[in-house]
């Protein structure tokens, strides 16, 4: 049986309310580091709250903390 994969977006595009799970962090170096000191790694359920009106930034729930992120950071993590 063949397994079809929902399309990967970044953490931008998820919209208010829904659940994602984290299926890979892009960048690199000290922004791939700070991103998974926040408790980002792939594999990782995320919620998102709340998005600021003009986008900036978002609002999640992460391993049972809220979290705000900033719009370009978001825009590196790649969820499901």
């Amino acid at each position: 049986m063949v397994s079809v994969d929902e399309p990967t977006r970044s953490l931008q595009e998820v919209k208010t309310g829904e659940t994602v799970v984290v299926k890979r962090l892009g960048g690199s170096g000290a922004l791939k580091r700070r991103i998974m000191d926040m408790g980002i790694t792939k594999g990782t359920s995320i919620y998102v709250r709340k998005v600021a009106p003009l986008g900036d930034p978002i609002e999640v729930t992460i391993r049972g903390y809220e979290l705000s992120i900033r719009k370009s950071e978001s825009e590196s993590i790649e969820v499901e």
